[in-house]
């Protein structure tokens, strides 16, 4: 059934919301996000804001999945799966790196200091491992493909990693053990590190040219994995 004009008015409003909360994130951080700041920008009554956003914590678990959604949504759009799997590797790593640079406050959100007194819901889980689901798609693509090394046999330990773990990083493959695993989620977070330590300046005085050196740091990761 098509939505009615009353679910595309709360829709679009809901939106008005999480946009104007956006601009708050850049303006006062995370920590200091206010409903009742939203509602004076969008000249709401703080009471009229609540019926769509109970809480600063739904607002920022909204903003959370919205941000996890759209850094997914670039990393999902940046493979192509009839390239190399090291050049697909590399592309989806530029693309998260890309995303992050154009929305550092939305990035700071999600890979930031926490917000004290928050704590996301698993209702962010699904949306925040759609980098990692397009990584090991790459993965285990080139693992059914034949162009992994031989895995040297690690035994299964499900205390290591969970069964999701498994299934996110490429699936059940004979080139794909718990070494293998465990590799591709340190390069996997690796990704992530490396770009919050250049948005948060970290790499100051440290690196000269950061397309260079990202570049050269996801492939140090590629082949960490075996690509």
């Amino acid at each position: 059934m098509p939505p009615t004009a009353r679910e595309r008015v709360r829709a679009e409003l809901t939106a008005e919301i999480a946009d104007a909360a956006r601009r708050q994130l850049a303006e006062v951080g995370a920590a200091a996000l206010s409903l009742r700041a939203v509602a004076r920008e969008l000249g709401m009554a703080s009471s009229a804001l609540y019926r769509y956003f109970p809480s600063r914590d739904d607002l920022l678990t909204r903003l959370i999945i919205d941000g996890y959604d759209a850094l997914g949504a670039a990393a999902e759009g940046a493979d192509d799966p009839d390239a190399a799997p090291r050049e697909r590797w590399l592309a989806v790593c530029r693309a998260v790196r890309a995303w992050a640079r154009a929305h550092p406050h939305e990035y700071a959100l999600l890979y930031g200091t926490p917000v004290p007194g928050y704590a996301a819901p698993r209702d962010t889980v699904p949306a925040a491992a759609r980098v990692g689901v397009v990584l090991g798609r790459v993965l285990g693509d080139a693992a059914r493909a034949g162009a992994l090394p031989a895995a040297a046999g690690v035994a299964r330990d499900p205390s290591l990693l969970s069964d999701g773990t498994v299934e996110v990083l490429g699936g059940e493959h004979p080139a794909l053990d718990d070494a293998v695993r465990l590799r591709a989620l340190l390069a996997w977070s690796s990704v992530y590190g490396t770009i919050s330590f250049e948005l948060f300046g970290h790499l100051v005085g440290s690196v000269e040219d950061g397309d260079r050196y990202f570049d050269a740091a996801m492939a140090e990761l590629a082949g960490l994995v075996g690509l």
